[in-house]
C-alpha cells in the first residue's frame, strides 16, 4: 500500500529469522536468488510443490476447504482473518489492520494514524499459539 507497515514478532519468529541465512548486499528477508523480491509467482509455485509433496507421501495435500483447490499463498491471510473473526474475540478492525488493508471511510481513514502495534502483540502471539497447537493444549490442527 506505499506505507510502513510494522508487524509485531514473537520471540520464536525473531529467532527462526535471525536464524535464517542472508544474501550478501540484501536487507530482503526472503530475497530472490537475484537478489530482488520474490514474485507472488515463486510462492505460488513453491506452495503447489508443498502440496504434490504432501500428496506424493499418501497424506491430503493442502486444499481449501472452500473451493476444493490446492492453496494459494493469498489463503494464508484469509486464514489468519477466518481464526480472528471466528475464533477470538480481537476487534475486526484489529485483524484488518494485521493484515495492511486500506480502511475505505476516507473520515475515518484521515483520522486513524496509528497501528495498533502494542495491541497486535497479543493477537499475533495468540495467532502463533494457533498455529503451532499451543492454543489447543498441544493438539496440533492442520490448517488448509
Amino acid at each position: 500500500m506505499g506505507k510502513e507497515h510494522r508487524v509485531p514478532l514473537t520471540a520464536a519468529a525473531l529467532a527462526l529469522l535471525k536464524a535464517l541465512p542472508r544474501l550478501d548486499g540484501s536487507d530482503l528477508v526472503f530475497p530472490s536468488s537475484k537478489g530482488g523480491q520474490l514474485s507472488d509467482m515463486t510462492l505460488s509455485a513453491t506452495m503447489r510443490r508443498l502440496h504434490e509433496a504432501d500428496i506424493a507421501a499418501e497424506r491430503p495435500g493442502f486444499v481449501d476447504r472452500v473451493s476444493k483447490r490446492p492453496a494459494v499463498p493469498h489463503g494464508l491471510r484469509s486464514t489468519f482473518r477466518d481464526w480472528a473473526a471466528e475464533r477470538t474475540q480481537y476487534p475486526g478492525e484489529m485483524a484488518e489492520v494485521a493484515l495492511a488493508h486500506r480502511i475505505n471511510n476516507v473520515v475515518e481513514a484521515a483520522y486513524r494514524r496509528g497501528d495498533m502495534v502494542e495491541k497486535r502483540r497479543r493477537m499475533m502471539a495468540d495467532w502463533a499459539d494457533f498455529l503451532s497447537g499451543r492454543a489447543l493444549g498441544g493438539n496440533v490442527v492442520r490448517i488448509g
